[in-house]
């Protein structure tokens, strides 16, 4: 008998939950399944701003950069892309993730970076209707 949590419970049954999980987990992963059927995304109000001061930065634009041409990357590449610190790279994907510009995701003690092209879209939509002035 093994502890679960909930009381005891036999080893097999505990194995089997875990097992069972682990498959769901699997299917119900984002990467696999895409829930989104509206790709249009509107920028929220002071997100055109956060993501102009964003890529205002030219070191924070290559990392943008470097991110959207490898489809994802994890944040070790982008210190060894980068002659700046770890602690540097970790200041401009926090700046990038509240722009809204990248999603991360945490992978054990690995960080691994996604570009959002439907935000850039957004952004750049708006970038011509306000330069523009058309409606």
């Amino acid at each position: 008998m093994r502890w679960s949590g909930s009381g005891y419970c036999r080893y097999s049954e505990l194995r089997m939950t875990k097992v069972a999980l682990d498959k769901v987990t699997w299917f119900d992963n984002y990467r696999t399944v895409r829930t989104k059927s509206n790709p249009t995304v509107q920028l929220l109000p002071g997100q055109f701003e956060r993501i102009a001061k964003a890529l205002s930065d030219p070191r924070r634009f290559a990392i943008l950069e470097a991110i959207g041409s490898s489809c994802g990357c994890p944040n070790q590449s982008l210190c060894q892309d980068f002659s700046v610190t770890k602690a540097t790279i970790s200041h401009h994907l926090k700046e990038l993730v509240q722009a809204g510009l990248i999603e991360t995701e945490r992978e054990g003690q690995y960080l691994s970076a996604r570009p959002r092209p439907d935000v850039l879209k957004a952004y750049a939509d708006e970038l011509v209707r306000r330069v523009t002035g058309s409606t």
